[in-house]
């Protein structure tokens, strides 16, 4: 184990420099707790309460503004119900309670991102409770090794604030201010304190944002802010039952940092609790290129936000029968996708796993292998899984935008399948059609790919390499089965990669065997 002290970034003043360990997430004799709050940008195409469009992640700073997302006095918002709708569905998803009534309320907070004062959001009556999320973990193989449950406080939707771009120039240290993303409806999803580790924590974050993009709720695209997390971690001697105090962690930008972050902030509460200290609640923020957590401000209370109604906008009222409404709305979920595509189609856990890792793969691999064969499905899935995926990560595209359509790939599959080609043709030629976008078919019949089946070409291909190989010949009649593999390539060089190499096989072992 390596000890460090915190000479890289100093502490904060008035804060004493605690030595950190670094090594061990969890050191043994204390328990970690971690909640987190996730607050995801929803896909909408207006803001939450006003006609602003919302797809402005690279729009002109202060482009997408009016008197409502500005908080103009005077003004008054409109409940987006799209929003509503994601909200509620993300909670069906997470298998929470969906109350018959819920209502907005008022969050006061002076800070200078929220022009008007305060920030619509629940506080009392959110619109789902009561739910969770199963973390799983598996192997390299995609096989399930282990289950943890982790609870879901609420789901609430509130306003997202104006975003601060904080800058130095000659004149000195000054803030801008970029309104267009003022307004953007927000899901945050509280979990219980369920967490136990930063890995853990990691792992819950990777598997909730896969839900989000799945259920099309939201992009989930950390590094355009629409999906940001707040952590809440205290450590406590084992033996003890009560909770220890909690410290919230801020601006952490990625799952790593997350990570990183608890990690620290683990160790530093437990260098506090072995020097007899005590943990204060407060704020902290992640400083990324330092990797410590500082004092940022003291933690606020709900009394210190002065909840109240919202008295401009009405209550959600929701009947049995319109959640059973939303619910048949569901898509099925990954991990249901990824049991099916195993039973369904034959496929390897593995592959399973990597092709339900987004909806769009999913769906395009069951267009492509459709009322295939096991066989053929088989090939479906080796292509996109180890071929086509090397192809899209060079690209800012998705599987959906790719040339390679659908049909072109089941139509390769196929041509596998019945033997017109084989594996190693059709993998040579994915590329090209990738960015082509032409119809296998006819590549392979423009350029003469078509596997040889010229009994008497074969027979005399298959002579020729074993009259110029006879050590091969040699070692596979004393026993050395391998040694046929040598002979199979000289075949497959002399048709320039176009004989079934099963063929050749067969055709070499009824030469040599007799």
């Amino acid at each position: 184990m390596v000890s460090t002290n915190r000479s890289a970034g100093s502490a904060t003043e008035g804060e004493e420099a605690i030595p950190v360990t670094v090594g061990d997430t969890v050191k043994s004799g204390y328990r970690t707790t971690i909640g987190l709050e996730v607050h995801a940008q929803l896909l909408t195409e207006s803001k939450m309460y006003c006609a602003c469009r919302a797809g402005i992640a690279y729009a002109q700073p202060n482009s997408h503004v009016c008197p409502v997302c500005m908080g103009m006095p005077g003004t008054l918002p409109v409940i987006n119900a799209e929003a509503v709708r994601k909200i509620v569905l993300t909670g069906l998803a997470l298998d929470c309670t969906i109350p018959h009534f819920s209502k907005f309320d008022r969050k006061n907070y002076p800070y200078p991102d929220l022009m008007k004062g305060y920030q619509i959001s629940q506080y009392d009556l959110p619109l789902c409770i009561d739910g969770h999320l199963d973390v799983e973990t598996t192997d390299e193989r995609g096989n399930l090794t282990g289950t943890s449950r982790i609870g879901i406080h609420r789901v609430h939707l509130e306003e997202d604030t104006a975003r601060l771009l904080h800058r130095t120039g000659p004149e000195g240290a000054y803030t801008l201010m970029d309104v267009n993303r003022a307004g953007l409806p927000l899901m945050e999803i509280v979990s219980a304190p369920d967490i136990e580790s930063p890995e853990q924590a990691q792992l819950y974050l990777m598997q909730m944002r896969h839900l989000l993009r799945w259920l099309g709720v939201s992009t989930g695209n950390m590094e355009e802010g629409a999906f940001r997390v707040d952590a809440n971690v205290s450590v406590r001697p084992a033996q003890q039952e009560e909770y220890g105090t909690k410290v919230e962690i801020k601006n952490m930008n990625s799952f790593k940092a997350v990570r990183a972050a608890l990690e620290y902030e683990v160790e530093r509460q437990i260098g506090v609790l072995e020097g007899r200290g005590r943990i204060v609640q407060e704020t902290r923020g992640w400083v990324d290129g330092r990797n410590i957590t500082v004092s940022q401000r003291s933690k606020e209370q709900a009394h210190d936000y002065r909840y109240f109604p919202e008295p401009d906008l009405p209550p959600l009222t929701f009947t049995d029968a319109g959640i059973d409404e939303l619910r048949k709305q569901l898509p099925e979920l990954p991990r249901e996708r990824q049991v099916r595509f195993v039973a369904q189609f034959g496929i390897s856990i593995y592959d399973a796993a990597q092709l339900t890792a987004s909806r769009a793969t999913a769906d395009y691999f069951e267009q492509v292998a459709g009322g295939m064969s096991s066989e053929s499905a088989k090939i479906a899935a080796s292509l996109i899984v180890n071929d086509l995926a090397k192809l899209l990560s060079g690209s800012s595209a998705g599987v959906e935008e790719s040339k390679l359509t659908a049909a072109n790939l089941r139509e390769l599959v196929q041509l596998v399948s019945d033997g017109t080609i084989n594996r190693n043709i059709a993998k040579g030629l994915l590329p090209e059609l990738y960015e082509s976008g032409r119809a296998p078919g006819d590549v392979v019949h423009e350029r003469g790919l078509a596997v040889v089946k010229d009994d008497s070409a074969m027979e005399r291909i298959a002579d020729e390499a074993i009259i110029a190989n006879p050590k091969a010949v040699a070692d596979y009649k004393g026993g050395k089965e391998s040694a046929l593999a040598s002979l199979i390539g000289q075949i497959m060089k002399a048709t320039k990669g176009q004989a079934d190499a099963n063929a050749a096989r067969e055709l070499l072992k009824r030469k040599l065997n007799t």
